[in-house]
């Protein structure tokens, strides 16, 4: 996928799993503008179901409302539900996939989650659900807000995206 011109016109999306305290695990829904990298909507669970990814897309479209972009996501079940599919197209998505087994192809995502771990997640332990919920949402705020980008001119995506407005 090119670099999109205006914000809004190619969001990718998926789902990490994380652990905390003895080994019992959460998953992380985010969804990535690829305008400027930005993370525009996340939601953590601990669970893996329907309800973690609706939730999300309905976060990026209360928060993006006039936004009808390419979204694109791996085939798994959630984003291939009828519940998915239904909120998508009543607000005026269009859908892309990757290949079954092919997560190169949702490359955009995969980098971001491969940041976050790397960044804020391997080598700490976090002993409650709280606390990683906690390290999350200022991961996030510090990658949209501070975390610098050379292909964004040196700005963080918040500062790009700002001059776009």
């Amino acid at each position: 996928m090119s670099q999109p011109s205006p914000p809004n016109e190619k969001w990718v999306t998926d789902v990490t799993y994380l652990t905390y305290g003895n080994g019992k695990k959460a998953f992380l829904s985010a969804i990535k503008d690829l305008y400027d990298g930005s993370i525009i909507a996340y939601n953590i669970s601990q669970r893996n179901d329907n309800s973690l990814v609706l939730q999300n897309l309905k976060q990026a479209m209360v928060k993006n409302p006039n936004a009808h972009p390419l979204l694109h996501s791996d085939s798994g079940t959630q984003y291939t539900s009828k519940q998915y599919l239904r909120l998508t197209t009543e607000a005026g998505f269009t859908l892309s996939m990757s290949r079954v087994g092919k997560c190169i192809d949702n490359a955009p995502m995969e980098s971001f989650w491969s940041h976050y771990k790397d960044e804020a997640y391997y080598d700490r332990k976090f002993e409650t659900y709280e606390a990683l919920a906690t390290s999350i949402k200022e991961y996030i705020a510090f990658y949209n807000l501070k975390r610098y980008q050379t292909k964004l001119g040196s700005l963080a995506p918040a500062e790009y995206r700002a001059l776009a407005a």
